[in-house]
């Protein structure tokens, strides 16, 4: 998933506008009761929604931002299953803006929505944004809103890190003896939690693989979308001047495309090698063609909506769900690609 950083003055102003816009007491909307989380299992399988499941239901979706291709594929899905249960979706796009996803619970408060999924980029005005809505059950996707969220549907974090340092570990044992240069670690701190584990377990299945790190090469750079993600690599790799190796360890595929992207600016493709998180279209090709970069954790956005509904829909009808709703990852590289994706065409 991808993720941009937001300082906490931003978040600070975002709770400021909740408190203002929105009485702390407020009732427009009938409340529907959140169910009590259920244990969480290591994973949740993918579903097909049962057609009519969600009949009667009115239920909500705030997008991340869909100009951001891994956030479209969610989007799509959502609404594809949200159609086939037979309830009415109100859908609001928060264009990667905190102030926009508060404005979407305001909306789907006078919708009189009784559920909704929020996907929204910054952790700390979580709470806030829900304020600002209808007082009903909401899953978070991806990034976490506690502690308003009934329950957290996405990405395992810490398991998705540790199977992407595991594959950039292997690539750099078998070309190099796990001898390098220097490691970047592409991070995302706005997105709190989800930044420490997935960054986290990077580091600890690299170390799997090739040893703790030699804390003396590692650096760390803020990026998350690809543009952001180009410059800070940008500059990592003018204080880099004479590596020939270097790791990347980063949050998404943006973040690797972006460090591609500012490595052959300066023809030192050659240098960076990888493993990344998504394996959206954005990838394939990358993962089929380019020696350098290992792979990609899959997170199948594409079928997001094939958990996140019939979930959702439980959820409004009162009825329990587990407190995670984790995915399970699979790794992917140019051997199975075909496989997962057969229709990758470079």
């Amino acid at each position: 998933m991808r993720f941009r950083h937001y300082s906490k003055k931003n978040a600070a102003v975002i709770v400021a506008i909740a408190a203002l816009l929105i009485p702390a007491t407020s009732n427009a909307v009938a409340a529907t009761k959140s169910p009590k989380s259920l244990p969480s299992p290591e994973f949740v399988s993918f579903e097909k929604v049962k057609a009519g499941s969600g009949k009667g239901l009115t239920l909500g979706y705030i997008s991340l931002g869909d100009s951001v291709p891994f956030v479209k594929l969610v989007s799509d899905s959502i609404k594809r299953e949200a159609k086939k249960s037979g309830a009415k979706l109100e859908f609001c796009d928060s264009q990667i803006d905190a102030a926009k996803a508060l404005a979407c619970t305001q909306l789907f408060k006078l919708k009189k929505v009784q559920a909704y999924l929020n996907f929204n980029l910054d952790a700390a005005a979580g709470p806030a944004i829900y304020n600002a809505g209808p007082q009903v059950p909401v899953i978070a996707i991806d990034i976490n809103q506690t502690p308003k969220q009934v329950s957290f549907m996405g990405a395992n974090n810490n398991r998705a890190g540790v199977i992407a340092g595991r594959g950039v570990g292997e690539l750099m044992k078998k070309k190099f003896d796990c001898k390098y240069d220097a490691v970047v670690l592409m991070e995302s701190p706005g997105v709190g939690s989800v930044n420490e584990a997935r960054i986290g377990g990077n580091k600890q299945g690299f170390a799997e693989i090739c040893g703790a790190l030699n804390l003396k090469k590692v650096k760390s750079i803020d990026s998350t979308f690809l543009e952001e993600a180009q410059a800070s690599f940008k500059d990592a790799l003018t204080t880099l001047p004479t590596a020939k190796t270097i790791v990347v360890l980063a949050m998404n595929d943006d973040s690797c495309l972006g460090a591609l992207a500012a490595a052959k600016a300066v023809n030192r493709q050659g240098d960076i090698y990888m493993a990344c998180h998504g394996a959206d279209p954005t990838s394939w090709c990358e993962i089929k063609n380019n020696p350098n970069w290992a792979g990609d954790v899959a997170y199948f956005p594409e079928r997001y909506g094939e958990v996140g509904i019939p979930y959702l829909i439980k959820a409004a009808r009162g009825i329990a769900i587990p407190a995670k709703l984790q995915l399970d990852h699979v790794w992917i590289d140019k051997d199975n690609l075909s496989k997962y994706y057969p229709k990758v065409s470079c």
